[in-house]
């Protein structure tokens, strides 16, 4: 899993008939561990309603198509959360070396 911002939607009226009833949402993924942008945007299908500004927690590969309920879905990511709040222990990250 991996968190990202929601930082927008896309609209496509022509597209694979296995995504036709799935939300297309931009994500940028996060850096966890200083909050800045990790990559490039991505798109990932959202099965959970979340929207533009929310931070959420993304699934890819295998994982995106069975979140999304069918294996031969087209998908490589998909939202399976949104993010309430989060909590970072830096001492415990140093423990790990």
């Amino acid at each position: 899993m991996k968190i990202g911002k929601v930082v927008g939607n896309i609209w496509s009226t022509r597209k694979e008939e296995k995504l036709r009833s799935y939300k297309l949402l931009i994500v940028q993924p996060i850096n966890i561990l200083n909050g800045q942008p990790d990559h490039a945007p991505i798109v990932a299908v959202d099965i959970i309603g979340a929207g533009v500004g929310e931070t959420v927690l993304i699934v890819g590969g295998s994982s995106a198509r069975s979140a999304a309920g069918d294996p031969r879905v087209p998908v490589d990511a998909t939202v399976v959360g949104i993010v309430d709040d989060q909590e970072l222990h830096p001492e415990a990250l140093a423990e790990r070396g």
